[in-house]
């Protein structure tokens, strides 16, 4: 390649370079800046509310599922009432643990219940679930999700692309004006 062609290229991988990076940086901030919360988020209970432990880790020794859920509805419900139409979102099962947490459909709640003893062990808000929707523009929707996750990985691998280019082009430049000054 010559030292005119490697200019050339180096000038239109700046541009790119340049003007990827104006259209990706707010939504790298905000996956950075969220993906730093969610890293700690086990770690902050103000973020995630620590998983606590029931009585029992064996399965065999648990209340069945729908009375575990029937009793975290009904704590949660009496606790906010105002949220006396949400529903259930998920259930996440921690034998090890011996809870279930129950996740609400509104308001990112949370109510964890000891598997063998159904007694409620805490209602609290997950912070880290609206970090989540944060993070990967489901808050938006989920096609923005998609499309926006797209743009910033194909975005990311053109960037990583163009850095390489802009830091090698100029060594290869260097080599060849070198090899030509010695000819």
């Amino acid at each position: 390649m010559s030292k005119n062609k490697i200019t050339q290229v180096l000038r239109q991988y700046r541009k790119i370079h340049k003007v990827l990076g104006l259209v990706l940086v707010a939504f790298l901030t905000i996956s950075a800046a969220t993906g730093i919360f969610l890293a700690w988020k086990k770690k902050v209970a103000a973020i995630q509310p620590p998983t606590l432990n029931g009585q029992a880790d064996e399965l065999s020794d648990w209340r069945p599922i729908a009375e575990l859920a029937e009793v975290a509805t009904m704590a949660f419900h009496k606790a906010h009432p105002n949220h006396s139409n949400t529903g259930i979102d998920r259930m996440d099962l921690r034998p090890s643990k011996g809870i279930v947490k129950v996740l609400f459909e509104k308001g990112w709640w949370e109510v964890q219940v000891d598997g063998a003893t159904a007694e409620v062990l805490s209602i609290k808000r997950r912070n880290s679930d609206w970090i989540e929707q944060i993070h990967d523009g489901s808050i938006i929707s989920d096609g923005f999700k998609l499309v926006s996750m797209n743009i910033l990985g194909v975005g990311l691998l053109v960037m990583i692309f163009t850095g390489w280019y802009l830091w090698y082009g100029p060594r290869k430049y260097r080599r060849i004006k070198r090899k030509n000054r010695n000819k």
